[in-house]
Protein backbone atom coordinates (compact mmCIF):
# COMPACT_ATOMS: atom_id res chain seq x y z
CA UNK A 1 0.00 0.00 0.00
CA UNK A 2 1.55 3.25 -0.94
CA UNK A 3 1.96 6.19 1.81
CA UNK A 4 -0.77 8.12 0.63
CA UNK A 5 -3.26 5.19 0.25
CA UNK A 6 -2.80 4.25 3.89
CA UNK A 7 -3.40 7.87 4.63
CA UNK A 8 -7.22 8.42 3.31
CA UNK A 9 -10.21 7.88 5.32
CA UNK A 10 -11.92 5.34 4.08
CA UNK A 11 -15.99 6.42 3.10
CA UNK A 12 -18.87 5.29 1.26
CA UNK A 13 -17.38 7.31 -1.35
CA UNK A 14 -14.03 5.50 -1.75
CA UNK A 15 -15.61 1.99 -1.84
CA UNK A 16 -17.88 3.04 -4.19
CA UNK A 17 -14.95 4.42 -6.39
CA UNK A 18 -13.04 0.91 -5.50
CA UNK A 19 -15.46 -0.98 -7.27
CA UNK A 20 -16.03 1.52 -10.16
CA UNK A 21 -12.15 0.84 -10.46
CA UNK A 22 -11.80 -2.89 -9.97
CA UNK A 23 -9.71 -2.58 -6.85
CA UNK A 24 -10.24 -5.15 -4.24
CA UNK A 25 -12.20 -4.05 -1.19
CA UNK A 26 -10.55 -5.67 2.31
CA UNK A 27 -12.81 -6.42 6.09
CA UNK A 28 -11.77 -7.75 8.80
CA UNK A 29 -14.25 -7.95 12.23
CA UNK A 30 -12.29 -6.35 15.51
CA UNK A 31 -13.90 -6.39 18.85
CA UNK A 32 -11.77 -4.21 20.84
CA UNK A 33 -8.83 -1.29 21.18
CA UNK A 34 -6.22 -3.12 20.82
CA UNK A 35 -7.31 -5.49 18.11
CA UNK A 36 -9.01 -2.74 16.42
CA UNK A 37 -5.77 -0.69 16.08
CA UNK A 38 -3.19 -3.15 14.48
CA UNK A 39 -5.67 -4.02 11.65
CA UNK A 40 -6.01 -0.41 10.98
CA UNK A 41 -2.63 0.41 11.43
CA UNK A 42 -1.91 -2.82 8.49
CA UNK A 43 -4.32 -0.64 6.44
CA UNK A 44 -7.73 -3.25 6.07
CA UNK A 45 -10.18 -0.87 4.17
CA UNK A 46 -13.61 -2.00 6.79
CA UNK A 47 -13.58 -2.94 10.58
CA UNK A 48 -16.72 -4.42 11.26
CA UNK A 49 -17.78 -4.89 14.62
CA UNK A 50 -19.78 -8.52 13.81
CA UNK A 51 -22.31 -10.01 16.10
CA UNK A 52 -20.04 -12.33 15.74
CA UNK A 53 -18.15 -11.40 19.05
CA UNK A 54 -21.41 -13.48 20.54
CA UNK A 55 -19.45 -16.69 19.74
CA UNK A 56 -15.59 -15.88 19.08
CA UNK A 57 -15.42 -12.80 22.07
CA UNK A 58 -18.88 -13.83 24.61
CA UNK A 59 -18.68 -17.90 24.10
CA UNK A 60 -22.74 -18.09 23.10
CA UNK A 61 -23.15 -20.59 20.73
CA UNK A 62 -24.95 -18.59 18.25
CA UNK A 63 -24.73 -14.51 17.36
CA UNK A 64 -28.72 -14.49 18.68
CA UNK A 65 -28.32 -13.08 22.20
CA UNK A 66 -25.81 -10.48 21.17
CA UNK A 67 -27.75 -7.39 22.86
CA UNK A 68 -27.70 -3.61 21.82
CA UNK A 69 -25.53 -2.87 24.49
CA UNK A 70 -23.37 -5.58 23.76
CA UNK A 71 -22.34 -4.11 20.47
CA UNK A 72 -22.55 -0.45 21.66
CA UNK A 73 -19.85 -1.26 24.22
CA UNK A 74 -17.56 -2.99 21.64
CA UNK A 75 -18.21 -0.51 18.93
CA UNK A 76 -16.95 2.13 21.38
CA UNK A 77 -13.53 0.58 21.63
CA UNK A 78 -12.90 -0.24 18.04
CA UNK A 79 -13.72 3.33 16.78
CA UNK A 80 -11.10 5.03 19.50
CA UNK A 81 -8.63 3.32 17.82
CA UNK A 82 -9.15 3.37 14.65
CA UNK A 83 -8.04 6.51 12.70
CA UNK A 84 -8.26 5.23 8.29
CA UNK A 85 -10.79 2.49 8.41
CA UNK A 86 -14.28 2.47 7.76
CA UNK A 87 -16.22 1.38 10.80
CA UNK A 88 -19.44 -0.78 10.23
CA UNK A 89 -21.85 -2.08 13.50
CA UNK A 90 -23.90 -5.51 13.10
CA UNK A 91 -27.42 -4.45 14.19
CA UNK A 92 -27.93 -7.07 16.54
CA UNK A 93 -30.79 -9.78 16.23
CA UNK A 94 -34.18 -7.87 17.24
CA UNK A 95 -33.08 -4.07 16.99
CA UNK A 96 -34.68 -3.52 13.59
CA UNK A 97 -36.81 -6.37 13.01
CA UNK A 98 -39.81 -4.91 15.56
CA UNK A 99 -40.79 -1.71 13.65
CA UNK A 100 -39.04 0.88 11.34
CA UNK A 101 -38.96 3.13 14.54
CA UNK A 102 -36.72 1.08 16.43
CA UNK A 103 -34.47 0.50 13.70
CA UNK A 104 -33.70 4.03 13.10
CA UNK A 105 -33.36 4.61 16.77
CA UNK A 106 -30.86 1.90 17.60
CA UNK A 107 -28.92 2.76 14.15
CA UNK A 108 -28.46 6.29 15.39
CA UNK A 109 -26.87 4.88 17.96
CA UNK A 110 -23.89 3.39 17.11
CA UNK A 111 -22.70 6.70 14.94
CA UNK A 112 -23.88 9.34 18.07
CA UNK A 113 -22.85 7.13 20.80
CA UNK A 114 -20.66 4.24 19.48
CA UNK A 115 -18.96 6.13 16.67
CA UNK A 116 -19.29 3.94 13.78
CA UNK A 117 -19.99 4.83 10.40
CA UNK A 118 -22.43 2.94 9.03
CA UNK A 119 -24.43 -0.38 10.17
CA UNK A 120 -24.70 -3.78 8.89
CA UNK A 121 -28.20 -5.26 8.85
CA UNK A 122 -29.14 -9.03 7.64
CA UNK A 123 -32.25 -9.94 4.93
CA UNK A 124 -33.65 -9.47 1.57
CA UNK A 125 -36.80 -7.44 0.36
CA UNK A 126 -37.86 -7.67 3.78
CA UNK A 127 -35.80 -5.29 5.49
CA UNK A 128 -35.64 -2.83 2.72
CA UNK A 129 -37.92 -0.26 3.65
CA UNK A 130 -35.87 0.06 7.02
CA UNK A 131 -32.62 0.30 5.04
CA UNK A 132 -34.72 2.86 2.71
CA UNK A 133 -35.70 4.97 6.21
CA UNK A 134 -32.10 4.52 7.77
CA UNK A 135 -30.16 5.77 4.55
CA UNK A 136 -32.56 8.77 4.47
CA UNK A 137 -31.36 9.73 7.96
CA UNK A 138 -27.81 9.90 6.60
CA UNK A 139 -26.75 6.61 8.37
CA UNK A 140 -24.77 4.14 5.28
CA UNK A 141 -26.36 1.09 5.38
CA UNK A 142 -24.03 -2.40 4.70
CA UNK A 143 -26.74 -5.13 3.31
CA UNK A 144 -26.51 -8.62 4.01
CA UNK A 145 -27.88 -11.40 1.67
CA UNK A 146 -27.07 -15.55 1.41
CA UNK A 147 -26.30 -17.30 4.56
CA UNK A 148 -27.58 -14.75 7.06
CA UNK A 149 -26.34 -15.87 10.79
CA UNK A 150 -29.63 -14.32 12.58
CA UNK A 151 -32.14 -16.64 10.86
CA UNK A 152 -29.58 -19.78 11.19
CA UNK A 153 -33.10 -21.86 13.01
CA UNK A 154 -35.46 -20.70 10.04
CA UNK A 155 -32.05 -22.16 7.95
CA UNK A 156 -31.89 -25.61 9.65
CA UNK A 157 -28.38 -24.74 10.24
CA UNK A 158 -25.32 -22.86 8.33
CA UNK A 159 -25.75 -24.09 5.26
CA UNK A 160 -24.87 -22.58 1.51
CA UNK A 161 -27.69 -20.63 0.03
CA UNK A 162 -28.93 -20.14 -3.05
CA UNK A 163 -27.97 -23.25 -4.69
CA UNK A 164 -31.17 -23.79 -6.29
CA UNK A 165 -32.51 -21.72 -9.55
CA UNK A 166 -35.32 -20.25 -7.59
CA UNK A 167 -33.48 -19.16 -4.56
CA UNK A 168 -30.85 -18.19 -6.47
CA UNK A 169 -33.34 -15.86 -8.65
CA UNK A 170 -34.33 -14.51 -5.41
CA UNK A 171 -31.07 -13.39 -4.22
CA UNK A 172 -30.32 -11.73 -7.12
CA UNK A 173 -33.77 -9.75 -6.85
CA UNK A 174 -33.01 -8.81 -3.43
CA UNK A 175 -29.63 -7.17 -3.99
CA UNK A 176 -30.98 -4.93 -6.58
CA UNK A 177 -33.70 -3.99 -4.25
CA UNK A 178 -31.51 -3.80 -1.55
CA UNK A 179 -29.25 -1.55 -3.83
CA UNK A 180 -32.35 0.76 -4.88
CA UNK A 181 -33.39 0.99 -0.96
CA UNK A 182 -29.87 2.78 -0.96
CA UNK A 183 -27.36 0.44 0.63
CA UNK A 184 -23.83 1.20 -0.24
CA UNK A 185 -22.41 -2.07 0.05
CA UNK A 186 -23.51 -5.97 0.33
CA UNK A 187 -21.98 -8.67 2.05
CA UNK A 188 -22.72 -12.16 0.23
CA UNK A 189 -22.05 -14.85 2.36
CA UNK A 190 -22.24 -18.94 1.80
CA UNK A 191 -23.83 -18.72 -1.58
CA UNK A 192 -21.85 -20.30 -4.85
CA UNK A 193 -19.06 -18.41 -6.51
CA UNK A 194 -21.13 -18.33 -10.22
CA UNK A 195 -24.11 -16.93 -8.26
CA UNK A 196 -21.97 -14.02 -6.33
CA UNK A 197 -20.17 -13.71 -9.72
CA UNK A 198 -23.66 -12.39 -11.39
CA UNK A 199 -24.61 -10.47 -8.03
CA UNK A 200 -21.37 -8.59 -8.36
CA UNK A 201 -21.89 -7.74 -11.70
CA UNK A 202 -25.97 -6.75 -11.69
CA UNK A 203 -25.56 -3.51 -9.51
CA UNK A 204 -23.49 -0.43 -9.13
CA UNK A 205 -22.63 -1.11 -5.52
CA UNK A 206 -19.73 -3.08 -3.86
CA UNK A 207 -20.24 -6.86 -3.11
CA UNK A 208 -18.27 -8.41 0.51
CA UNK A 209 -17.82 -11.91 0.06
CA UNK A 210 -17.51 -14.79 2.47
CA UNK A 211 -17.90 -17.69 1.20
CA UNK A 212 -18.82 -17.10 -2.04
CA UNK A 213 -16.12 -16.85 -4.48
CA UNK A 214 -13.20 -14.62 -6.00
CA UNK A 215 -15.29 -12.54 -8.02
CA UNK A 216 -16.94 -10.01 -4.91
CA UNK A 217 -15.45 -7.03 -4.81
CA UNK A 218 -13.93 -7.47 -2.06
CA UNK A 219 -13.39 -10.30 1.44
CA UNK A 220 -14.40 -10.52 4.66
CA UNK A 221 -13.27 -12.86 7.59
CA UNK A 222 -13.71 -13.48 11.21
CA UNK A 223 -10.36 -11.96 13.00
CA UNK A 224 -10.51 -14.84 15.10
CA UNK A 225 -10.93 -17.34 12.80
CA UNK A 226 -8.19 -16.56 9.82
CA UNK A 227 -5.71 -15.80 13.23
CA UNK A 228 -6.75 -19.57 14.40
CA UNK A 229 -7.30 -18.33 17.99
CA UNK A 230 -11.27 -20.22 17.53
CA UNK A 231 -11.29 -23.58 16.90
CA UNK A 232 -15.00 -24.19 17.83
CA UNK A 233 -15.60 -24.53 14.53
CA UNK A 234 -13.62 -23.48 11.58
CA UNK A 235 -15.43 -23.18 8.19
CA UNK A 236 -14.41 -23.94 4.66
CA UNK A 237 -14.07 -20.63 3.28
CA UNK A 238 -12.01 -19.73 6.23
CA UNK A 239 -8.31 -19.51 5.12
CA UNK A 240 -6.24 -19.56 8.43
CA UNK A 241 -3.20 -17.15 8.41
CA UNK A 242 -1.32 -17.72 11.79
CA UNK A 243 -2.54 -19.89 14.73
CA UNK A 244 -2.14 -17.84 17.34
CA UNK A 245 -4.03 -20.22 19.55
CA UNK A 246 -0.81 -22.37 20.01
CA UNK A 247 1.52 -19.60 20.27
CA UNK A 248 -0.62 -18.19 23.02
CA UNK A 249 -1.00 -21.43 24.55
CA UNK A 250 3.25 -21.88 24.54
CA UNK A 251 3.68 -18.77 26.25
CA UNK A 252 1.13 -18.93 28.50
CA UNK A 253 2.49 -22.50 29.62
CA UNK A 254 6.28 -20.85 29.62
CA UNK A 255 4.82 -18.29 31.93
CA UNK A 256 3.40 -20.76 34.52
CA UNK A 257 6.34 -22.73 34.42
CA UNK A 258 8.69 -19.93 35.53
CA UNK A 259 6.17 -18.82 37.96
CA UNK A 260 6.55 -22.11 39.48
CA UNK A 261 10.47 -23.02 38.83
CA UNK A 262 11.48 -19.30 40.16
CA UNK A 263 12.58 -18.29 36.94
CA UNK A 264 10.09 -15.22 37.01
CA UNK A 265 10.38 -12.01 37.90
CA UNK A 266 14.17 -12.28 37.69
CA UNK A 267 15.95 -9.13 39.03
CA UNK A 268 15.84 -7.03 35.48
CA UNK A 269 11.87 -7.36 36.14
CA UNK A 270 12.14 -6.32 40.22
CA UNK A 271 12.60 -2.60 42.10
Amino acid sequence: MSKQASMNKITTAVIRDMKRKGEKISMLTAYDYPTAKVVDEAGVDIILIGDSLGMVVLGYDSTLPVTMEDMIHHTKAVSRAVKRAMVVADMPFMSYQVSVEDALYNAGRFLQEAGAHGVKLEGGREVAEITQRITAAGIPVMAHLGLTPQSVHQFGGYKVQGKEERAAKRILEDAKILEEAGAFSLVLECIPAALAREVTQSISIATIGIGAGVDCDGQVLVLHDMLGMFEKFIPKFVKTYATLNVQMKEAVNQYIDEVKKGIFPEKKHSF
